[in-house]
């Protein structure tokens, strides 16, 4: 970033995906046998990376998810919500990047997503498994957080593509 403008500009954006990732993941709830939900949030984490980068991505995507947890009544999902969605927006921010050239090409964006998705499935299973004393127990939460993934991921691509890269941009002097 160059100069206080774009800083701005930067923040801004990270506050408006930190406000659109907590809405997301509160509009549809869909709870899950050990305790979580299925949520729509996932979608804003993976858009926040594309748009901010890593740094600013995770930062929207780890705070926004951690204050629907709050929010919603599952405070000690919070911490770990907040460390695995960050983790989510780097991967597919850094995915994205690695694509270079080819990042505004369909198949580096799936792979983003699906990268980041796979850090949720197991970032939770590790927690749950710490949380219930039990790797079986943990495992049970696989399925309902595979699902959230997939339509994390699926939502996220198509908004991107159908919406995001077809929004005009203002960055330009």
């Amino acid at each position: 970033m160059n100069n206080n403008r774009d800083k701005l500009r930067a923040l801004t954006l990270a506050a408006l995906f930190t406000a659109l990732t907590t809405v997301a993941t509160l509009l549809i709830q869909i709870p899950t046998p050990t305790k979580g939900y299925v949520n729509l949030g996932d979608s804003i984490v993976n858009i926040a990376a594309w748009v901010l980068g890593p740094v600013y991505g995770a930062a929207a995507a780890g705070v926004g998810s951690a204050i629907a947890d709050i929010v919603s009544g599952y405070v000690v999902y919070a911490p770990v919500t907040l460390v695995v969605k960050a983790a989510m927006a780097v991967a597919s921010a850094l995915v994205i990047r690695a694509a270079g050239k080819r990042s505004g090409s369909l198949l580096p964006r799936i792979a983003a997503a699906a990268s980041a998705e796979v850090i949720m499935v197991v970032g939770y299973a590790l927690f749950e498994a710490v949380l219930y004393h039990s790797a079986s127990a943990a495992l049970l939460g696989v399925p309902a957080n595979a699902v959230q993934g997939a339509l994390g991921a699926a939502v996220s691509v198509a908004v991107y593509e159908l919406v995001i890269k077809r929004v005009p941009r203002f960055d330009k002097k």
